[in-house]
């Protein structure tokens, strides 16, 4: 029969794991599968903008615009979701993304590259691929289209939305988009296109970035779905 005693010395450390698992912003990639992670410890890595490569990625903005903010995110985190739409009940921080496209973006202040780091399974290489070919197709409705994908985004994981044919069904409701035009690009481009995401992730790597959403903003690197304050504090600076 166990004790409270021996009840307690298994029941507290399963509670700070627990709670480490909920005080965290972001999902992290640990080499085989993910976990929500609690706040980070040690000194910050060294970052750059400049050092991040991000040519032939997604973007909104100018492309001249003073300030460019590199984005990476996997098309099935929870937390990317909660930056770019919010609508994740779980999740309390308010979508940041909208205020930035609204004060910055749309002003010509600040460009958003979008950057693949995949690793939740295979609906985020399907998505991801798609993106790619909607990019390449549809550079001016990719941004709807990305906005119509997290909003769509359910269970974490290949357990709903997300697969080819659930992102076809998708696509086939937005304006402009030929569904089938996509899908062949996709199967027609697919090496491409990996290798590209590959490209992504080996940027966020050199940047000792390995967290959904992460962010590079000049010097500063932002890991989490950090509240807008946060990202407006870093621009600001920048804009000095």
């Amino acid at each position: 029969m166990e004790t409270n005693d021996t009840m307690n010395k298994y029941f507290l450390p399963v509670a700070v794991i627990l709670a480490g698992l909920f005080i965290g912003g972001a999902v992290i990639w640990n080499g085989s599968h993910p976990a929500t992670p609690g706040t980070g410890s040690g000194a910050a890595p060294v970052v750059d903008i400049k050092d991040v490569k991000t040519e032939g990625d997604p973007f909104i903005g100018k492309a001249d615009a003073p300030v460019t903010i590199a984005f990476w995110s996997d098309f099935q985190c929870p937390y990317c979701k909660a930056f770019e739409t919010g609508g994740v009940p779980q999740i309390t921080v308010d979508a940041a993304l909208p205020q930035i496209v609204k004060e910055y973006v749309d002003t010509g202040k600040v460009k958003i590259v979008f950057m693949d780091f995949v690793f939740l399974g295979k609906d985020s290489v399907d998505a991801a691929l798609y993106s790619r070919a909607v990019w390449k197709l549809y550079p001016d409705q990719y941004f709807a289209w990305r906005t119509a994908m997290y909003t769509a985004q359910d269970e974490e994981g290949d357990k709903g939305f997300g697969n080819a044919a659930s992102i076809d069904t998708l696509d086939a409701t937005i304006s402009g988009l030929d569904t089938v035009k996509i899908a062949a690009d996709v199967k027609a481009n697919t090496a491409a296109y990996q290798a590209l995401i590959d490209a992504d992730k080996a940027e966020a790597l050199k940047a000792s970035i390995n967290a959904t959403p992460s962010f590079v903003i000049g010097t500063k690197m932002l890991a989490g779905a950090y509240p807008y304050a946060s990202f407006k504090a870093a621009i600001d600076a920048l804009l000095k």
